[in-house]
């Protein structure tokens, strides 16, 4: 209807958290593959960190990035599942002022294409805190994949139709105005 103005692209600033007793930046590779691909759909890499299976140390972290006024978006890796260790999706949820249902339910879906019923061992979930996104995915590199290729790219992506999380971002914190 009308004239559709075209938008132009508008590069998210996000922070990738590598959640890991044991990986370092020599050898994280789901956190390289989220970077790299950040860097290539025209995203800025604000701050990369590996952070131990802490719930304080993961809130913490995050609680940094969440007051940082130059990141839109933390992506998180790894600690997504049901062991003992696994204590990423506690770790957000004691930092997010909303949780968001959805992202976690169609990763999964996702997932289930290629992966079967194992897919519901994962507790990819994502959240909002103080005009900030949160997206946790699991810590496979393919997992990272899917995340990001199946999911994150398009959404952000203000270009992205119908809607996308960019294009809320003006809007996350009008219940402190």
């Amino acid at each position: 209807m009308g004239n559709a103005q075209e938008t132009n692209f508008l590069p998210v600033h996000i922070a990738v958290m590598t959640v890991s007793d044991t990986r370092t930046l020599a050898d994280d590779r789901s956190g390289d593959t989220l970077v790299e691909r950040l860097k290539i759909a025209g995203h800025v890499l604000v701050d990369r960190a590996i952070v131990k299976d802490e719930v304080d140390l993961i809130a913490g972290k995050l609680r940094e990035w969440i007051d940082n006024p130059e990141i839109d978006a933390v992506i998180t890796t790894g600690g997504t599942g049901i062991t003992g260790r696994d204590v990423t999706p506690e770790a957000l949820a004691r930092v997010w002022e909303k949780d968001i249902p959805g992202f976690g339910e169609l990763f999964r879906w996702i997932s289930y294409q290629k992966i079967k019923t194992s897919t519901v061992q994962s507790r990819a979930c994502a959240g909002v805190a103080n005009g900030t996104y949160l997206f946790a995915l699991p810590g496979s590199t393919g997992a990272c994949r899917d995340g990001w290729d199946e999911i994150l790219k398009d959404q952000l992506d203000i270009r992205h139709k119908p809607c996308n999380f960019v294009e809320l971002m003006p809007r996350l914190n009008e219940h402190k105005a």
